[in-house]
């Protein structure tokens, strides 16, 4: 898959529209049947999206599933020509559903297929929808495929409800409407060594600011190192068992079977289910009862 950030002539295209947050059910929906249409008919596939978020333009501190290399990996996935992914600026915001649909995607893409989701919006005061695309179709000689709710047991899959079961702490199935793994990912940095002092050595890392946040707990997950998966457990947040004067909250991952040391190197943690809310023991000693029933749980 070619990666283009700026738009460029791609004629004989089929086009998928969307940002694509999580790569759910529905995602994956439309962009498996814009693959195959571009395919069907010689064409290329091309998914037209933005660096980051629109919702960033009018909303403050926005969170993602996937960061924009995790998306990219993702589409990649799904087997797509190209992604071109633009900034969301003033004149995105500003230019008519009519001038964007005729002076970028009809005029860089002469697109034969245009495929969007349902709820896809687009141009000044979200002029454009799927009525509006499928209006067009004679005017500019392509056709347009609108994608249908997908749904998980009668729930509508969307990227805004997952992040809302993330939120809760309801990860099995968020990962069950996005198909694979909510993943956060980090250099392995240096703690308090508490974890190895109690017989339970942790790698951690710093829980990025861009994704949606979990809530402190105790998670099952795997741990992904150096090409190789490994089970795990992992505890997020602030440990108050440790009288830590910094409060920052901490990803702290102990891998079972594992005693390598890690420091400095790059992880992914793949977060499976969640165990038990974070809590507070009297001692160490409690604490290192909890963990082993923790290990068992996992």
């Amino acid at each position: 898959m070619e990666i283009l950030n700026d738009l460029k002539e791609i004629k004989n295209s089929c086009i998928g529209l969307g940002f694509f947050d999580g790569l759910h059910l529905g995602h994956r929906e439309l962009l498996s049947v814009l693959v195959k249409k571009a395919q069907n008919t010689n064409s290329k596939s091309v998914v037209i999206s933005f660096k980051n978020s629109p919702a960033e333009k009018f909303f403050s501190d926005v969170k993602y599933i996937n960061l924009r290399g995790e998306r990219e990996n993702l589409i990649n996935q799904m087997g797509v020509d190209y992604l071109i992914e633009l900034d969301f600026d003033d004149n995105l915001v500003n230019i008519t559903a009519e001038n964007y649909l005729k002076n970028v995607l009809v005029k860089y893409f002469s697109p034969k297929l245009i495929i969007s989701g349902f709820n896809h919006t687009f141009g000044k005061n979200k002029q454009g929808n799927s009525e509006f695309l499928k209006n067009n179709q004679s005017n500019y000689g392509y056709k347009y495929i609108q994608i249908e709710p997908v749904k998980f047991n009668d729930e509508i899959v969307s990227s805004t409800y997952i992040k809302e079961l993330l939120t809760k702490g309801n990860i099995s199935k968020a990962n069950l409407m996005l198909a694979t793994p909510f993943t956060i990912s980090g250099v392995v940095e240096k703690g308090n060594q508490i974890g190895r002092q109690i017989s339970f050595p942790t790698a951690n890392i710093s829980y990025p600011k861009e994704k949606v946040i979990i809530p402190y707990g105790v998670y099952s997950v795997n741990v992904k190192y150096n090409f190789k998966t490994y089970k795990g457990m992992l505890n997020f947040g602030i440990k108050p068992t440790i009288n830590r004067l910094d409060k920052k909250p901490v990803a702290e991952v102990h891998i079972l079977g594992f005693n390598e040391d890690i420091y400095d190197e790059f992880i992914e943690i793949e977060i499976l289910n969640k165990i038990r809310d974070e809590q507070k023991f009297s001692s160490l000693d409690e604490l290192k009862k909890q963990i082993k029933k923790d290990i068992q749980a996992c």
